[in-house]
C-alpha cells in the first residue's frame, strides 16, 4: 500500500493539504484521495474521490460529495508506425466529454491536443527535448486565439527549472521543482502578470511526502 500527504502555501495566506492512499487489488488499483478542505475542515466527505485503476487502460473515480462519476479510458494505435496515446475522459455530473491525443515521433518530439467536445476548446501543443534536459513547448489555444510557452531545464539530476508565459492573460510564471525518492517531492513557484501596472508576484510552495506500507 502507498500513501501521500501533500502540504502547500502561498502569499495569499492560504494553507491546504490533501492525502492519497493507494493499493493493489490483482490488476486493478484502488485509491482514495482527500482534497484540502477535507484535511483542512477536520472529518468531512467534501472532496473524498474513490477510484478504481487499471494502468494504462481505465479509471473510474467517484466524487463522494457530489455523487458523480468520471470515467478515463486510455488506448494506444499505431499512425504510420508511431505510437498515439489516446484518452477519453467523461464527466457524468457536468455531461463534459474530453479526448486527449498525443503523437510519439521520436523520443525528443511530440505532438498532442486536447478537445472538449460541443466548443471550440481545443489546444495543441508540440514538445521538443533537447539532448534530453532542455523541453520546449509552445502551445495554441484555439478558444482564445492565442500561444502559451513553457521551457524547463533538468539540473542537479532531480531538480527541474521551468518558466512558462501565456500571451492571453501576460501571465509569467517561474517554477522550481525536485522529485527524490529518498526526500519528497517539493515545488516553489512564483508568477507576475506582466499586464498589471503593479507587478506583485505571487508566491507558493507545496511538498509532497510519498511513504509506502
Amino acid at each position: 500500500m502507498k500513501a501521500s500527504l501533500k502540504g502547500k502555501y502561498d502569499t495569499a495566506n492560504t494553507t491546504g493539504a490533501a492525502a492519497t492512499i493507494a493499493f493493489n487489488a490483482g490488476d486493478v488499483k484502488l485509491r482514495a484521495s482527500m482534497t484540502d478542505a477535507t484535511v483542512a475542515k477536520g472529518p468531512s466527505l467534501n472532496g473524498l474521490v474513490l477510484a478504481v485503476e487499471k494502468p494504462g487502460f481505465f479509471i473510474v473515480d467517484y466524487n463522494v460529495p457530489k455523487k458523480d462519476f468520471r470515467f478515463q479510458f486510455m488506448n494506444t494505435v499505431k499512425v504510420a508506425d508511431k505510437p498515439l496515446k489516446l484518452t477519453y475522459i467523461h464527466s457524468r455530473g457536468d455531461n463534459r466529454t474530453i479526448l486527449d491525443g498525443a503523437l510519439v515521433l521520436d523520443s525528443c518530439n511530440k505532438l498532442s491536443a486536447n478537445y472538449l467536445f460541443g466548443t471550440e476548446n481545443c489546444k495543441l501543443k508540440y514538445t521538443y527535448v533537447h539532448e534530453g534536459l532542455t523541453t520546449f513547448e509552445p502551445c495554441y489555444d484555439w478558444a482564445k486565439n492565442s500561444w502559451d510557452f513553457s521551457v524547463s531545464q533538468k539540473v542537479y539530476g532531480d531538480d527541474v527549472l521551468r518558466a512558462t508565459y501565456q500571451t492571453s492573460s501576460k501571465n509569467l510564471g517561474l517554477e522550481w521543482s525536485r522529485n527524490s525518492k529518498f526526500n519528497g517531492n517539493f515545488k516553489v513557484a512564483a508568477s507576475v502578470n506582466m499586464g498589471e501596472e503593479k507587478k506583485v508576484p505571487k508566491l507558493s510552495a507545496e511538498s509532497t511526502w510519498n511513504i509506502e506500507m
